[in-house]
């Protein structure tokens, strides 16, 4: 099982300004349930999907307790998204879900040849009593994955 999750792991490198910097994903083992399937069986939009939880869980490690993910969006004048669920859609489509700042319900579909994301903190609602954290969710549902 070793040499199989070894042999699925593709290249990957970071290098941070700062030495004691957090470990980002690329400096991560991969989780096993990303592992199950060669990189090669994998369409372009689960393997993107995949790695998004990846940075996604990481980057909420690093939030303080009463901010919550969001993604800026490009093209015109369109904000932020907080962040509710991320999906895919083989071959080559993954979907954002989440509200946007003024709270209107929101959905980014994005081709994988053009998926450029941009994580951002925001505070939580203010009626939340904590903030939430999708990484972990996600993570959870790749594990569940069969």
């Amino acid at each position: 099982m070793t040499e199989r999750l070894h042999d699925a792991r593709p290249r990957a490198r970071v290098v941070h300004a700062d030495p004691d910097a957090p470990a980002s994903p690329e400096q991560k083992p991969l989780p096993e349930a990303v592992c199950r399937k060669p990189v090669e069986q994998k369409s372009a939009a689960e393997w993107a999907y995949e790695r998004l939880i990846l940075y996604i869980q990481n980057f909420e490690e690093q939030l303080a307790a009463e901010d919550e993910i969001a993604i800026g969006l490009t093209g015109g004048n369109t904000g932020i998204l907080r962040i509710e669920g991320v999906g895919y859609f083989d071959p080559d489509i993954v979907t954002f879900y989440g509200t946007d700042q003024t709270g209107a319900r929101t959905q980014l579909v994005q081709h994988v040849s053009q998926l450029n994301v941009m994580l951002r903190a925001m505070p939580k609602e203010p009626a939340a009593p904590a903030a939430r954290r999708i990484g972990f969710r996600l993570a959870e549902d790749l594990e569940h994955d069969t």
